[in-house]
């Protein structure tokens, strides 16, 4: 177990997107001696993730969207279909994770259940995504949803059969782990 970790210095690489840091580490490793390494890390801010699901249709909602990385890594479309997802932008993750929704789904939701924390990416990036589901029906669809026009979101809103879904994990037509993960918890609660 290593101890007495003190960052000796952090330099910013990029500033663009997100803060891509240089940080340089001194910590005392189990036998007493003093290492000194440098890693980068992504710093992105805390953000939120939701599954919808409705009892009576066995249904979840999705979104699929563009996304770059995932074209640069093979995706030949860039597409991805995930869970609704956004950033805490200062608010707390149930404040952030309600906007997302009705912004991203269409959906205006008051309930949501809070399921756990995970870090997704530790090796490399800081942030911290808050996991919830919610009960959704037809009257919560307040509009077409598909993200804001000012952030270049085109998200479709996908309201898929949980049998399908699953189907879809093994396929490899889903792919994002948040997802999966929020996906399997329905299935390993008997949710639905």
């Amino acid at each position: 177990m290593i101890k007495d970790i003190q960052i000796l210095s952090t330099e910013i690489l990029s500033d663009n997107w997100y803060t891509l840091n240089k940080v340089t580490y001194q910590f005392t490793k189990p036998n007493g001696s003093k290492q000194i390494q440098n890693r980068e890390a992504y710093a992105r801010g805390n953000g939120a993730t939701i599954l919808l699901y409705n009892l009576e249709q066995k249904s979840i909602i999705l979104t699929r969207q563009f996304r770059l990385p995932t074209y640069l890594n093979g995706n030949s479309s860039g597409m991805l279909i995930e869970a609704c997802a956004g950033l805490l932008d200062k608010n707390n993750a149930e404040d952030c994770i309600k906007r997302e929704t009705e912004e991203e789904t269409g959906y205006k939701i008051t309930d949501v259940r809070k399921i756990f924390e995970v870090y997704m990416s530790p090796g490399s990036v800081t942030e911290i995504l808050h996991f919830f589901i919610a009960v959704y029906n037809k009257s919560m669809k307040v509009n077409d949803g598909g993200g804001l026009a000012h952030e270049e979101e085109h998200i479709e809103v996908l309201e898929l059969d949980f049998e399908k879904a699953l189907q879809m994990i093994d396929s490899g037509e889903i792919k994002d782990a948040k997802t999966i993960m929020l996906i399997q918890y329905l299935r390993l609660k008997s949710i639905l």
